[in-house]
């Protein structure tokens, strides 16, 4: 049996495994499709997506349309004429010919099990709510947000204190190894459709800047999970005089604080305490507004705070 000719579509790191997965396994790839480049660093010069790269690296065709609406990519499409799209953090919505022409259909590697986290950002949601298991789900696409059929759910724990690139990396891998395992099945003509529960779905939208700052009125768990959950990027944030302070990793002790939330302690083996509803969040990586990321020790040494200094 030969094998599907399969379309790529992915754009993030998180897309890489996945796509590199599929070279390996000697799948004919007819196109690698990823976003324009874009500008970054100060200098913001032109930078290509991960994926654009490693497709370039292997000489596959790369496609960096603005819009996959657009009829002069759809023109595209239907020479490539795919039996398979495969789909891992592309970033855009696809029109109806895309997910409906492929004979084997449009599928999606999505890092949550689904219904639970449909929606643009359910690693960092995981982390936010305190989840203490997660998984990927390879979903057959239609045209609602995540809510197409299972293919394929892996599980697996999230670890204690376990932050944002640190899952995601994980699940990246995980995710490729699954989206191998179901082209497979679908070449073969085995794999299962199961319709998820709609009535359980529960969301993570987009992040807003404004999710990322501390309330240090919350509960010790629920500041640490934020933190959690936003490290490394966007980074959950307070302000230490009239400069932002982003926190990249902290830990949690509970119990009486005697100080107004947001009061800063004197410095402990655990980090930098910070006061919060129910405890103390003590610092142990930050970034000050104009300074590079480092560890609270030597955040301390070429910053001294004074007596009743505050955050928020």
């Amino acid at each position: 049996m030969s094998k599907p000719r399969l379309l790529f579509m992915g754009t993030p790191e998180f897309a890489v495994p996945s796509l590199r997965r599929l070279i390996e396994a000697a799948y004919p790839i007819v196109g690698v499709v990823t976003q324009p480049d874009k500008p970054r660093g100060r200098g913001r010069r032109l930078q290509p997506p991960p994926t654009k790269e490693l497709a370039a690296a292997h000489e596959l065709l790369i496609l960096q349309p603005e819009r996959v609406r657009d009829e002069s990519f759809l023109q595209l499409f239907r020479g490539l004429n795919p039996d398979l799209v495969t789909v891992a953090a592309f970033g855009q919505i696809l029109p109806p010919e895309i997910l409906e022409r492929p004979p084997l259909g449009c599928i999606n590697v999505h890092p949550s099990l689904l219904p639970r986290f449909r929606g643009a950002a359910p690693l960092n949601w995981t982390l936010i709510r305190g989840e203490t298991t997660t998984g990927v789900t390879i979903m057959m696409m239609d045209a609602g947000v995540d809510t197409g059929d299972i293919l394929m759910q892996r599980e697996t724990p999230v670890a204690p204190g376990e932050t944002h690139d640190l899952l995601h990396d994980r699940l990246a891998s995980l995710g490729a190894e699954l989206l191998l395992e179901t082209v497979d099945l679908l070449a073969a003509g085995r794999a299962i459709r199961t319709p998820q529960r709609h009535e359980e779905a529960t969301w993570a939208p987009r992040l807003k800047k404004e999710d990322g700052r501390i309330d240090w009125r919350q509960d010790v768990g629920s500041i640490v999970n934020l933190i959690r959950g936003l490290s490394s990027t966007p980074g959950a944030y307070t302000f230490l005089g009239d400069k932002m302070l982003k926190i990249y990793r902290a830990a949690g002790m509970r119990g009486d604080v005697g100080a107004a939330p947001g009061a800063v302690g004197a410095a402990i083996e655990e980090g930098l305490p910070v006061a919060a509803g129910d405890g103390w969040v003590c610092l142990q990586e930050v970034q000050l507004e104009g300074r590079n990321r480092m560890a609270i020790r030597d955040f301390l040494r070429g910053c001294r705070l004074p007596a009743g200094s505050r955050c928020g």
